[in-house]
């Protein structure tokens, strides 16, 4: 199966590491080192024509590329099924 990150950019589930809330995470001097290293190796691909709202680190064979989207990280995590809807009773 693939997700769907904006701007006609597929990538498959199954190479996804992480995704991650671009306001929440980037609080981290770490995550914007590691940021600012794939931009520096160019493999950080920016598929947004808007603010980005999340990024999505994968792998990419033997490395590792983060793609930057517009679409929330709780709207990519909901299209992947990995976030359950809890019923209320």
């Amino acid at each position: 199966m693939y997700l769907h990150l904006g701007q006609d950019v597929l990538i498959k589930k199954s190479d996804i590491i992480g995704i991650f809330d671009m306001d929440k995470a980037t609080v981290s001097k770490r995550t914007r080192m590691f940021l600012a290293a794939k931009e520096k190796e160019n493999k950080l691909i920016n598929v947004s024509t808007d603010i980005p709202k999340s990024f999505i680190v994968c792998n990419w064979g033997m490395d590792v590329v983060v793609y930057i989207s517009q679409i929330s990280a709780q709207t990519l995590l909901r299209r992947c099924n990995y976030v359950k809807k809890i019923s209320y009773i």
